[in-house]
């Protein structure tokens, strides 16, 4: 992603900024849900317990979001290095925006989700945003490296990082004050944010509380390789597409057949349920906090498919033009979208007279209270007024910046 990508706009990649569009407004439809779904405000929207196949359908397919971006995201900066850009600018470009990715994490966007002014519920809330930032960083050292190096290194993240579930960190000094189900020692607290979902307690104190829900390995890896994929953009087309297509075909084949076995790649296996339906849902319900191997292959595979399928000459129409121009800017498009789903959702809800008192200094619906929230067909109408709001901001910023390509900051944004 342009969070995310460092090409300028005369030799942007359509296909690139094709998918990047369309998985930005599915993760538009997740964020309204947070926000404005009744349905899962108590309960996880992937439980099949407690979910219908539509509830759990509408989370699952933005499962493709957060792999797309990094993997998108790496894909650029090799295409950069590819076509000739000096390593030390290239490096020096990643390492910057990296820091403003982070930055733009513990400020613009922790507001935009909480809408909490005063930090009282957590210091920092590390999602993928800081994921990508703090991949961008070390990929930075990173194109230093020999691409066999770095693919090998790359692929050891994702393929093996799964051996280390269950693996726990206690060890070093104690965090003054950190108490509870937070990590409260050094090593705990490297690990979590390395490899574990939860969350840091510094000084005892709530507002000093970290949560991370998107530890950095594997996204790490994730980028590395999307850095290598890279390369194959300056590839002849009919070669490339093959190429895509024979490696997200293997990918999604390799997710099929481990996930069948239920032999390694997933901390949680499946079994059969009820029904057919529930079954083969149960077989999709991978596990995304840390992604895992096998949440990898089910999202990068098809992801990599519909690269080599967007290049096809019929791929291009006045919609998949519109998804062009979301994917050229998407970094004021994920800042804008919190704001947007935040606050259609409390707007709604005023405007029904629901309680909306969850949706200040909260993120999501965890106390909401009875009668909050709306159906899921009324979540889908949010989300189709917040694209419609998103959009014509958006290509009016996508061509401020294809007049002043002279403002080189403008690749920030």
């Amino acid at each position: 992603m342009h969070l995310l990508s460092t090409a300028s706009t005369s030799q942007r990649i359509e296909s690139l900024d094709l998918l990047r569009g369309a998985v930005m407004v599915l993760m538009v439809l997740d964020h309204v849900r947070d926000y404005a779904f009744a349905g899962t405000f108590h309960v996880s929207a992937t439980d099949l317990t407690q979910v219908s196949p539509a509830v759990f359908l509408t989370r699952w397919v933005t499962h493709f979001c957060a792999p797309t971006f990094v993997l998108l995201a790496g894909a650029s900066a090799g295409l950069q290095a590819s076509r000739g850009t000096p390593r030390p600018e290239l490096a020096r470009f990643l390492l910057t925006r990296g820091l403003w990715l982070v930055f733009l994490e513990l400020t613009v966007v922790r507001l935009g989700i909480r809408f909490d002014l005063h930090y009282g519920q957590g210091l920092a809330y590390l999602q993928v945003i800081w994921a990508i930032g703090v991949s961008m960083m070390l990929l930075a050292g990173g194109v230093y490296l020999p691409r066999g190096v770095l693919g090998v290194l790359g692929a050891a993240m994702v393929l093996g990082h799964n051996a280390l579930d269950g693996f726990g960190v206690a060890t070093g000094p104690v965090i003054p004050g950190a108490a509870g189900n937070a990590a409260t020692t050094l090593g705990a607290a490297a690990w979590t944010l390395l490899h574990v979902r939860g969350s840091i307690a510094l000084f005892g104190a709530e507002g000093t509380k970290v949560v991370v829900a998107y530890p950095l390995i594997p996204w790490v890896g994730v980028m590395a390789l999307g850095y290598l994929l890279g390369g194959v953009y300056t590839w002849e087309a009919a070669r490339r597409r093959r190429f895509l297509w024979r490696l997200g075909a293997g990918l999604t084949l390799g997710f099929l057949v481990l996930r069948a076995s239920n032999l390694y790649g997933d901390p949680s296996a499946w079994t059969p349920q009820a029904s057919a339906v529930t079954t083969a849902l149960a077989f999709l319900n991978t596990t995304k906090y840390p992604p895992s191997l096998l949440y990898l292959l089910m999202t990068c595979g098809p992801a990599l498919m519909a690269l080599a399928a967007l290049e096809a000459p019929g791929a291009k129409n006045a919609f998949t033009a519109g998804l062009v121009t979301l994917g050229r800017v998407p970094m004021l498009f994920y800042l804008l979208q919190w704001y947007v789903a935040h606050l259609l959702a409390l707007g709604a809800g005023l405007a029904f007279g629901r309680p909306v008192g969850y949706l200040i200094a909260n993120f999501g619906g965890g106390a909401a209270g009875t009668g909050a929230g709306f159906g899921l067909a009324a979540t889908y109408g949010l989300w189709l007024c917040a694209i419609a709001i998103l959009f014509p901001l958006c290509r009016a910023f996508a061509q401020v910046k294809q007049r002043r390509r002279d403002l080189a900051w403008l690749r920030y944004l």
